[in-house]
């Protein structure tokens, strides 16, 4: 790719969740589609130009899986993490027993109080595990904590789970009696 990998995928990060004006286009509020054409037009006429192989290489590159081509490859979305309104028609699905949120020490205080809340997002986003978790909340700043959640328990008491495409477990809120503060295991020895 010609460009340097991060920032353009940062800046189609921020159109396809946050701010699709900024490249001129629309998200469809039916499932948050762009159509690729106008998004390639946008990304360019946004000083960041990408041909249609190099979006293609660009979502396989991805690590995290944040994007999905429609089934015909004529429309791309987020596969989580929006800001803007739009609906994802996730199904609930039972969740494992215990999930994991990685966050910082400094943020500790007010989630232990209220729990995991979705800020801009529609979510809260939540890992299947520890390393996916650590990975998560060594990018913010400060010091990492990893939460556990009992997700056994939120669902029995009816709370909903759901899968993005891209493997990310999604619940609406986590309310703080279902977290503890992971421990690293004491080493036998």
């Amino acid at each position: 790719m010609a460009q340097n990998y991060t920032k353009v995928s940062k800046f189609l990060s921020l159109v396809l969740r946050h701010h699709p004006e900024l490249a001129g286009i629309q998200l469809d509020p039916d499932g948050g589609w762009a159509e690729v054409e106008p998004l390639l037009r946008g990304l360019a006429a946004a000083g960041r130009p990408l041909t249609r192989e190099e979006l293609s290489e660009l979502v396989a590159a991805d690590e995290k899986g944040r994007y999905v081509f429609s089934e015909d490859g004529r429309r791309i979305r987020a596969c989580q993490g929006h800001s803007v309104a739009v609906e994802m028609h996730y199904e609930p699905v039972t969740p494992p027993p215990v999930l994991y949120h990685g966050t910082t020490a400094r943020s500790l205080g007010l989630i232990l109080n209220q729990g995991l809340r979705p800020m801009s997002r529609q979510y809260v986003h939540l890992s299947g595990d520890l390393d996916t978790a650590r990975l998560v909340g060594g990018r913010r700043r400060g010091e990492t904590v990893i939460l556990e959640l009992d997700a056994a328990a939120m669902a029995a008491d009816g709370l909903l789970f759901y899968r993005a495409d891209n493997g990310v477990w999604l619940t609406k809120a986590v309310p703080p009696q279902y977290l503890t503060i992971w421990q690293e295991p004491v080493g036998e020895g």
